[in-house]
């Protein structure tokens, strides 16, 4: 179920909301909290009921292996055991589902084997919950995590504003939010605060998202050629990417507000960012926390040498462009991603600063052409982009080309302008949240932004990132 829906924003959600405020009225914290699990089981299996079981197996699984290493009382090698038998089972089902197909790929292609690949499809979500319920099980195991009750841990699990696209929380983010106190008390700011970041996120999807993609895709699918489209269609995505899934994550914060559940920022206005390094401290901030603390952090350690640094930075996002997705040019991307926040740590290793515009200018410049690897369907396709976006053209065609761009894009254009204003000049939903304080505009800003929002909504696409 999408989020900017009509389904979800006149049905589901006003039912689960008015049946939780009644539940608080009996002041019995459980009923809230069972009401919260059933309510995110159902939104999940709206999407597609097959994949419920493979949810509610890796929930139980890890809180069954997870138990016994919170006692403290278990010798090492029997948490060692236990440790490997969990992750062997997260990533086991993550591997079978999203990268079981690609690696025989691979195989059949080097050592002329004859492995049939499978119609799999990919569990809604599995690629974040499975990280949620990594992260949970080290934390078990390094003695970080607390011996929480079931039903705590099942919200935590399964609460449905993050539970399909992110952020990507850990338990003591959770955990401590799920008192009596809290979740029984009735908030008017959070409730408002709530409204106003679910219309900007819905707006940010339906309004300015949605278009985007629809032009980028064409591109790609095969219906737009010339250097004009090529890079129209990468910065179309760039944008596209930013809008879809921050406006996903505003949604979801905005969401969790309406319970008195504070969801970590996960977006800080990454195109500001003026080197690759401070972009990764901006975008998609708890998936990059979690590679930090479970890939990197494992291989470099401070007083390392320069060597190590790199090394670590290379393998993390290798590693994030294989979460993202099973193919090559993910892969590619995660590499040509971990090269500049290497060049990024060296420069400041070496106290090499470029001016301000000059380093944003770059910075961005180069998350449009990574951004090619990571939107083309293969290597292949993302090599011709780039054929097309700086292959020269004489000045007689070139003219040629953008008068009829022009002539058959003028909408994408403007949005393309918009798009810059509202990343470059407007505040992002973290600053407008703190030190947030209801004001008579808020909620005339709130209408406006869902009024046009609606309107738009006449065909729902999905989120992109519900593909990873």
């Amino acid at each position: 179920m999408i989020f900017s829906s009509y389904k979800f924003i006149f049905l589901f959600f006003p039912i689960v909301f008015i049946v939780h405020c009644l539940l608080r009225l009996t002041k019995k914290n459980y009923l809230v909290k069972t009401w919260l699990i059933i309510a995110s089981l159902f939104f999940y299996g709206f999407g597609d009921w097959r994949f419920l079981p493979i949810l509610l197996f890796t929930a139980l699984f890890n809180f069954a292996v997870s138990r016994p290493m919170q006692s403290g009382e278990l010798k090492k090698p029997v948490k060692v055991l236990l440790m490997a038998l969990g992750l062997t089972v997260d990533l086991g089902l993550l591997f079978y589902f999203k990268y079981r197909n690609f690696f025989f790929e691979n195989v059949n292609a080097l050592l002329g084997t004859d492995v049939p690949m499978l119609e799999l499809i990919l569990p809604l979500g599995i690629s974040f919950y499975t990280f949620q319920l990594i992260s949970y099980l080290t934390d078990s195991y390094s003695g970080d995590a607390k011996r929480y009750s079931f039903i705590d841990y099942m919200v935590f699990v399964t609460f449905f504003p993050k539970l399909v696209v992110g952020p990507v929380v850990s338990h003591d983010e959770i955990m401590p939010q799920l008192t009596k106190e809290n979740l029984l008390r009735f908030n008017s700011k959070n409730i408002m605060l709530g409204i106003l970041l679910f219309a900007i996120g819905c707006f940010k999807k339906s309004v300015m998202a949605d278009p985007l993609i629809a032009h980028a895709q064409a591109f790609y699918d095969g219906s737009g050629a010339g250097i004009f489209n090529s890079w129209s269609a990468a910065i179309s995505y760039t944008f596209a990417y930013y809008f879809d899934f921050s406006g996903y994550i505003d949604m979801a914060l905005g969401l969790g507000l309406f319970f008195n559940i504070d969801l970590p920022q996960n977006f800080n206005s990454p195109y500001k960012a003026r080197n690759f390094a401070d972009f990764w401290r901006r975008w998609n901030i708890t998936i990059s926390n979690f590679l930090e603390d479970n890939i990197f952090k494992r291989i470099f350690h401070f007083g390392n040498g320069k060597i190590k640094l790199i090394f670590a930075t290379i393998i993390t996002f290798i590693v994030s462009g294989i979460w993202h997705g099973a193919g090559w040019h993910y892969i590619f991307w995660g590499i040509a991603n971990g090269i500049f926040v290497c060049a990024a740590n060296m420069m400041t290793l070496y106290r090499k600063k470029l001016p301000f515009p000059l380093a944003w200018a770059l910075t961005f410049f180069f998350s449009i052409l990574v951004r090619v690897l990571f939107d083309s369907y293969t290597t292949t396709q993302a090599i011709e982009v780039y054929k097309t976006m700086f292959t020269p053209v004489p000045w007689q065609e070139l003219c040629s080309q953008w008068a009829a761009y022009i002539a058959d894009n003028k909408g994408i254009i403007a949005l393309l302008i918009i798009s810059a204003v509202m990343v470059f000049g407007f505040k992002n939903t973290g600053e407008i949240a703190e030190n947030f304080e209801p004001k008579p505009r808020h909620a005339v800003y709130a209408g406006a932004l869902m009024a046009v929002s609606l309107f738009c909504m006449g065909s729902v696409s999905s989120f992109l990132y519900f593909q990873f």
